[in-house]
């Protein structure tokens, strides 16, 4: 005889057990919070031009002949993130992105956001690649990823993090003359 108590309850542990996986994974964890505890996510981002200890990932092909402008890939329990989402720089610039909290983390561009002509270079000049326009996932708090944006065409180029898509981290670049 079936007994749908002891199925609902069985159902009910077997669903809490994989949201905690689901959540663990994605880095929800009380230390992934800690470490962005007391983070801004409205300061804007910034130009610099040094380095971090922790690896780094960057083309070897195209050296950045402006800026290098900083993007932090949070995840949290305010949400996961791009900080800034919304990044403005000019052709000559590079973007490094860099784990804060809540990895992995990565940067993926959608194709069809991209201004015509402007997916193959930005694929060769993409390091550690593990698709077509999607760099290398970031385990490590502090690890950076960085994207010279030298020979693409000016535009608009839409991207998100692979793993936390369906959470709502997506970015925009607009790149000018």
């Amino acid at each position: 005889m079936f007994n749908w108590s002891t199925s609902t309850r069985h159902g009910r542990r077997r669903a809490a057990l994989m949201t905690i996986v689901v959540v663990t994974a994605c880095g929800g964890n009380a230390n992934n919070r800690a470490t962005a505890a007391g983070q801004s996510t409205s300061t804007p981002a910034t130009p610099t031009s040094g380095t971090s200890s922790a690896r780094t990932t960057t083309s070897p092909s195209t050296a950045p002949t402006g800026k290098i402008w900083d993007v932090k890939m949070l995840g949290d329990a305010s949400g996961y993130r791009f900080d800034p989402a919304t990044l403005t720089i000019k052709v000559g610039d590079a973007v490094r992105w860099t784990v804060v909290s809540g990895p992995p983390h990565n940067v993926t561009f959608w194709q069809d956001s991209i201004p015509t002509g402007g997916s193959t270079q930005l694929q060769s000049d993409m390091p550690q690649t593990i698709g077509p326009l999607t760099g290398p996932l970031l385990n490590t708090p502090n690890e950076t990823y960085t994207i010279p944006f030298v020979k693409v065409p000016a535009g608009t180029y839409r991207y998100y993090c692979t793993p936390h898509l369906a959470l709502g981290m997506r970015g925009k670049l607009t790149i000018g003359p």
